[in-house]
Formats: structure tokens, C-alpha cells, sequence
């Protein structure tokens, strides 16, 4: 039986878009000789939908949308496995199922509900979903099917040092003697992800000894990436089969008859840059837009997020604006100018220094006999602010913001300045991983001038300002913050794992609490590592921590 993954990147609440798409993939299958195609989670209605499962009529409109798609593949000779949220039993006290259903030349054989609902990180689906009460295993020309639906597969005991669930839903279904796993996933995209997926399938493929498909959703979905990567293996856990990541694509796999293929190993650093080409492209387009903008201010962050725009959307729909102050140096203008002509984006520059003059001047009787400091410092930051949004509402682009994640965490970062914007795109690289972005980037031609990697980071809001005067150097502080933010380690232990100062430790980890007011009025960050600050770090904003 050759079987087809068929791996899309749909919209939320795009029904007619996302049926066009699978019932093309479905089309293209049939034609390979695949007898079965199979789709990611909620591929029907989109992932994650979020509250709409609230609303009776979106709910609806997924039930007509199956119904469409019945319609539509009734003439094919490959069946049809898809994900799609549907209206729960009014007793479960829930909204909607979620639900993969399995379509024959227009006869729905099977709708299985997902049984395991993730309530963690950036997963809230106990909120919305009844769990399924029994797993079930389907025929398809005499083959037994398992079929399980994302996280159904993530709770093997044997792999898991702590499980999440009590029951593992394929310990059911191998109770009913399958000859096939297939697993219908919307697995986002972060730091290593891709290898502890395969790992974790192939220790299940191994356990029942039966191949397991897995059909990945890709694309960009607000802050959330997915990477695709759907796979095949065999029953020894072997590769047989794999999609490309960051891609849509389309693989025919025979589960049981198929060579043995090399497993690629993972750069993460690449996959970190095409992670968030792909999260850019999909919010500037899925939010209706084509074009984008980016203050260059001549250092390293907003050379990065540049240099994606451009990858993202081209060129000729990225306009950089260059907006110097009295403390940018020439060098940093120069250094602008380089590099919008290296990634052949335009390059406007909008001098700020008459204006800031004006702001002063218009607050100088307030601040009479007050030293300046950075109350100054913002001003020029909000200045340019004002500036880029204007240009926005003119030229209708959104403005994509160049802060790290180093500069989030700890506040270095100024509101309703450096952080206007619609998309914080490398709000979750450290600066560290910034710098090894851009060399990666590198790699082959200069895409960001030699100059912007070698010079010292500064806001060039003061005279001879650099960020050490205020932070310690980022490769004693990123460590610091992987290890609080993203593994949630106390100062003791950090201090102690990395021979750093307590004292520092806990300064750092005081700039991080009293930064979240600022955090919780960004722009959505794409997330590229296990623990992004955005929807999957929920924090209050109004404590005292002792640090």
C-alpha cells in the first residue's frame, strides 16, 4: 500500500484556501499511485484556532467543510485523512472535538477523536476539546490502521523519563492488532525539536513493531512555527521516508516495502534562520500584507531581521529606513547603506536630530535643572518610533522590530519605541545565537557587512555608549537567561553550573521580573526555542520576586 504525507501550510479559518490545497495534494497523490493521502491536525480548518472552537458557526463551517471534501474526492482512488475540530457531545461540557477523518470516494470509514489534550507551554487545548473515549483501529483494503492524532503518540513510557498522562492511547490501539501507525501531527517548530520527534516516533515504531507514518503541519501561524519534517519508518525504526522542513511538500512511502534512507543531521543555527523566514513570510501574508519595514540603525539585530525580510518577501517589498540621531556615528550609516545594498532592499534616511532638538526644547521647562538621562535616550528611540509607523499607515507595510531576546528579558528596550512594531521576528534568539545566525548566514557571500559583526553593540543613544555600560557581555548574560527563562533554573543553580557570581546571577534575574510590563506589550514573538516569551510564559506583571 503506498501512502502519501501530504504536508501544507493552511490558514486559520481558511476553509475554501485550506480544502483547495488538500484536495490538489489529494489529486497529486492519487496520480503517484498513493491508495491513501494523509494530512496534519486541524489541517481542514487550520492550527491552532484558538477560540474560534467557541463559536457554533466555525464549528459548523468545519462539519459542511468535511462534507465538502468528500464531495470533492469522491472520484479518487486515494483516500482522504485529515484533521478537522467538529462540535463535541453537549454532555462533555465542551465546545468541539478534535478530530481526524478518514473519507473513501466520499464515505466517511472513520472519525477518530484525539484523546491526550496538551495543556502546557503554548498548547491550551483542554480549554477547548472533549477527549476522546475510546481508540479505534479502521481497515482500508484489509489493512489495520492506527491512527492517532498528535500528542496521542507523545506519552510512551518507555521514553519518556516523566510521563504527562496516565494512559497511553496506542497501548489500546496495539491491543486491536494493527498492522500500520499513522499519527496526524501539528507539532511546532523549536530548538532541536526535529530530532526528539524522530527519535521519540522510532522508539514507538521499535516498542509495537509496526511502521509509523507521521503527517506534520508547516508554515507560520502568529508567533508559532511549524516545520513539517513528516517522516516514515519502518518497524525497526528505521527512516524510509521524509519531507522537507520549512517547505510544503508531498512524499509516497509503501510502509512495508521501502529502502532504508540516511538520516540528515539537524543544523540547528540553519534551521533557526529558515524557521524564521518561514514565520515572517506567513504573518506579513496570512495578516494580508505584502511589504514590510525595518529600522537599520547599523548594528547586528536589525541587520538580521533585514536580511530575513528580504528572504521573506523579496526585495523590492522591504524598505529600510535609516533615522541617525546626534550620537550615531557615520560609520553606522555607512554601514546601513551597505548592507540594504547587499540584500538589494531600499534604503531610506530620516535624520532625527531637528526633531529630538524639538522635543527638548518643548519639555525643557518640565525638565529644568534635571540632569539627562535616559528619559532622553527613549525620546530619540520614540521618535524614530513615530516615524516608522507613519511610513506603515503611508505605504501600507508592516513594521517588523529587530529586538533579541536578550534585550526582552533584562528591559533593554525602550516602549513605544524600539519595540513599535507588528512582529518581534528574533525576539527569541539570545544575542549570542544572533551573532551565530549572521555568520551562518555568512557562510558562502558577505550578506551582513564584516563591520556590523565586528563592532562592539551599542544604542548609539549617547555618546560612546555601549550595551556593556549597562549589561554584563552577552556571553555572560544569554547563559544566565537560557538557563532562567527557558529551564527555569534558580540563581544558586546557575551560579554555581557556570562559576558565575551570585550576586550577578540574581541582578540579572531582577532586571527579568521587572521587565514583564514591558514583555506583555510586544509584538508576538516567532518562537525558535522550547520557552519564547509571548503566549507559553505566562507570568503576572505585578509581583515581588526574591531573587
Amino acid at each position: 500500500m503506498k501512502i502519501a504525507l501530504a504536508q501544507i501550510d493552511p490558514t486559520v479559518g481558511d476553509f475554501t484556501g485550506n480544502l483547495e490545497r488538500i484536495v490538489a495534494a489529494s489529486r497529486r497523490a492519487a496520480a503517484l499511485g498513493a491508495r491513501l493521502t494523509v494530512f496534519s491536525e486541524l489541517a481542514i480548518c487550520g492550527y491552532p484556532p484558538a477560540d474560534f472552537l467557541e463559536k457554533p458557526s466555525f464549528l459548523a463551517r468545519c462539519r459542511s467543510a468535511v462534507d465538502e471534501l468528500a464531495a470533492a474526492t469522491r472520484d479518487l482512488p486515494s483516500a482522504v485523512l485529515a484533521g478537522v475540530a467538529l462540535p463535541a457531545p453537549p454532555e462533555t461540557g465542551k465546545p468541539a472535538v478534535n478530530a481526524a477523518v478518514l473519507l473513501d470516494r466520499g464515505t466517511l470509514l472513520l472519525e477518530q477523536h484525539k484523546r491526550l489534550l496538551p495543556f502546557y507551554d503554548v498548547f491550551d487545548e483542554q480549554r477547548y476539546f472533549a477527549p476522546s473515549r475510546g481508540q479505534q483501529v479502521v481497515e482500508l483494503d484489509g489493512v489495520r490502521l492506527a491512527i492517532t492524532i498528535c500528542e496521542d503518540a507523545w506519552n510512551d513510557k518507555n521514553f519518556w523519563p516523566q510521563r504527562l498522562y496516565k494512559v497511553d492511547p496506542m497501548e489500546e490501539l496495539m491491543r486491536q492488532q494493527p498492522a500500520l501507525h499513522i499519527n496526524l501531527s501539528s507539532s511546532p517548530f523549536w530548538h532541536s525539536k526535529r530530532a526528539i520527534r524522530r527519535e521519540m516516533l522510532a522508539a514507538i515504531a521499535r516498542r509495537d513493531g509496526v511502521p509509523v507514518l507521521m503527517s506534520n503541519q508547516v508554515g507560520g501561524n502568529d508567533s508559532l512555527i511549524f516545520d513539517g519534517s513528516s517522516l516514515a519508518l519502518n518497524a525497526r525504526g528505521e527512516l524510509i521516508a521524509q519531507a522537507a522542513s520549512f517547505a510544503e511538500d508531498l512524499v509516497v512511502v509503501d510502509p512495508f516495502d521501502a529502502p532504508v534512507l540516511p538520516v540528515a543531521e539537524d543544523d540547528d543555527t540553519a534551521a533557526a534562520y529558515r524557521a524564521l523566514v518561514l514565520g515572517t513570510r506567513d504573518y506579513v501574508r496570512k495578516c494580508g500584507f505584502k511589504k514590510a519595514l525595518v529600522g537599520l540603525s547599523g548594528g547586528i539585530d536589525s541587520a538580521l531581521v533585514a536580511a530575513i525580510a528580504a528572504d521573506a518577501l523579496g526585495p523590492e517589498n522591504v524598505i529600510a529606513v535609516g533615522m541617525p540621531s546626534p550620537y550615531s556615528s557615520a560609520g553606522s550609516i555607512d554601514d546601513s547603506r551597505h548592507l540594504a545594498a547587499n540584500l538589494g532592499i531600499r534604503f531610506e534616511l530620516i535624520g532625527i536630530s531637528g526633531l529630538f532638538a524639538e522635543f527638548t526644547r518643548a519639555l525643557q521647562p518640565q525638565f529644568a535643572g534635571l540632569k539627562a538621562d535616559t528619559t532622553e535616550e527613549n525620546i530619540q528611540s520614540r521618535i524614530r518610533g513615530c516615524l516608522l509607523m507613519a511610513l506603515s499607515n503611508k505605504f501600507s507595510a508592516l513594521v517588523l522590530t529587530t529586538g533579541n531576546k536578550s534585550e526582552m528579558a533584562v528591559g533593554y528596550c525602550t516602549l513605544y519605541g524600539d519595540m513599535v512594531g507588528a512582529l518581534a521576528v528574533i525576539g527569541d534568539l539570545v544575542k549570542t545565537r544572533v551573532y551565530a545566525v549572521c555568520r551562518w548566514l555568512n557562510r558562502e557571500r558577505e550578506v551582513i557587512p564584516a563591520a556590523i559583526l565586528d563592532k562592539p553593540p551599542s544604542a548609539e543613544l549617547r555618546p560612546d555608549q555601549k550595551d556593556t555600560d549597562s549589561l554584563p557581555p552577552y556571553e555572560v548574560l544569554d547563559p544566565i537567561l537560557e538557563a532562567y527563562v527557558e529551564r527555569y533554573e534558580t540563581p544558586e543553580q546557575i551560579a554555581q553550573a557556570n562559576g558565575f557570581p551570585l550576586d550577578l546571577v540574581q541582578q540579572v534575574v531582577r532586571l527579568v521580573e521587572r521587565s514583564e510590563y514591558k514583555r506583555q506589550q510586544a509584538a508576538p514573538v516567532l518562537k525558535v526555542t522550547s520557552k519564547s516569551f509571548g503566549m507559553g510564559r505566562r507570568f503576572p506583571i505585578a509581583v515581588k520576586v526574591e531573587a
